[in-house]
C-alpha cells in the first residue's frame, strides 16, 4: 500500500510539473519565506509595441527593486560589449567560409550597412548578424527593458543585472565561429527572410502571452545558434539565476524582467523557482 501512494504521488507530481504554463506574461513570486511577493515579467527584445500592461506597471509601484538580465543603465557595459565581441586567437570571418560565401556576405554588408566585411573581419560574426536587428520588423523597434527602466527611474528605483556583461557574452561564445558565420551567411543569401518570419512570430507569441509557445518556437528555429544551444543560451543561465533570485527577493520585493523564453518549460524560471519551494502564479 505504501509503495503505492509513493508511486502515485510521482505520477501526480510529474503530471503536474508537465502541465503546460498558462499564457501570461506577469508572475507573481511569493512563499519559501517572502514576507512581501516578488514579481516575475517575460520581456522580448524586438517588438512593435513595448507598452507595458497595468498589471505589470501596479507591480513595479509594489516593488522596490528592478532586476534585468543585465544592469542596462551601468555606464561600463558598452565598453564591455565592445571589447567581447572580438574573436580570439586573431581569427577572422574571412577564414571562416568559401571565398564565394565571403563574397556575398561581405556585398551585403556592403550595401545595407555601408562598409565592407573587411572592416569587421576580427569581429564575432553573431555580432554582425545582431547589427540586422532593426530590420527584422516592419516597424520602428521598441525596447520592453527601457520602458521597465524608464519607470524604475520614474520611481526612483535601482537597476540591477542578474548577470554580468561577461558572463552574458561567454554564452554566445559557446555556439562555433563556423556556425556563427554559417547563419550570417545564410541570412545574407535569403535577405533576412527566414530572420524576419521568426521574429515575426516570436512577436505574435509574445503579444498571445504564449510563453510555452515561445520556447517551442525557439527549440525549432531555423537558426542553429538558437535551436542547438538551448543548454547554454537557456537552461544553464536559468539554474544560475534561480540563487541569486531567492536571496534577492528574500532581502527586498523586486521586480525581475528576463526573456520571455527563459520562463517555460521544465528547466526555465517559473518551474526551477517552483522546486525551490516558492509559490509561483500567473497575474491576470
Amino acid at each position: 500500500m505504501k509503495k503505492y501512494l509513493l508511486f502515485a504521488s510521482l505520477l501526480a507530481f510529474a503530471s503536474l510539473n508537465a502541465q503546460a504554463l498558462e499564457k501570461s506574461l506577469l508572475w507573481k513570486i511569493s512563499g519559501n519565506g517572502l514576507t512581501q511577493p516578488s514579481y516575475l515579467y517575460g520581456t522580448i527584445h524586438l517588438t512593435c509595441d513595448a507598452t507595458l500592461e497595468p498589471s505589470a506597471v501596479k507591480a513595479m509601484e509594489q516593488t522596490q527593486q528592478l532586476y534585468l538580465e543585465l544592469d542596462m543603465d551601468d555606464p561600463s557595459i558598452q565598453s564591455a560589449m565592445m571589447s567581447a565581441m572580438v574573436m580570439t586567437g586573431g581569427q577572422k570571418m574571412t577564414e571562416l567560409a568559401k571565398p564565394e560565401d565571403v563574397k556575398i556576405v561581405s556585398d551585403y554588408l556592403q550595401k545595407n550597412l555601408g562598409m565592407p566585411l573587411e572592416m569587421m573581419n576580427p569581429v564575432k560574426p553573431i555580432f554582425v548578424s545582431m547589427m540586422f536587428l532593426t530590420k527584422l520588423l516592419d516597424c520602428p523597434i521598441q525596447s520592453v527593458e527601457e520602458n521597465l527602466m524608464k519607470l524604475s527611474a520614474a520611481q526612483k528605483e535601482e537597476v540591477f543585472g542578474l548577470e554580468t556583461v561577461q558572463e552574458q557574452m561567454a554564452t554566445l561564445d559557446a555556439v562555433p565561429y563556423k556556425e556563427q558565420m554559417a547563419e550570417l551567411v545564410k541570412s545574407a543569401k535569403s535577405d533576412l527572410e527566414n530572420d524576419k518570419k521568426e521574429t515575426k512570430m516570436l512577436a505574435d507569441l509574445y503579444k498571445a502571452k504564449d510563453i510555452e509557445g515561445m520556447l517551442k518556437a525557439a527549440r525549432e528555429s531555423e537558426n542553429v545558434t538558437t535551436s542547438k544551444y538551448e543548454n547554454e543560451l537557456l537552461t544553464k543561465r536559468n539554474k544560475n539565476w534561480i540563487p541569486k533570485i531567492e536571496k534577492i527577493a528574500k532581502e527586498k520585493p523586486t521586480f525581475f524582467g528576463v526573456g520571455a523564453a527563459h520562463l517555460a518549460g521544465d528547466n526555465g524560471v517559473i518551474k526551477l523557482l517552483r522546486k525551490q519551494g516558492f509559490k509561483v502564479e500567473a497575474v491576470k
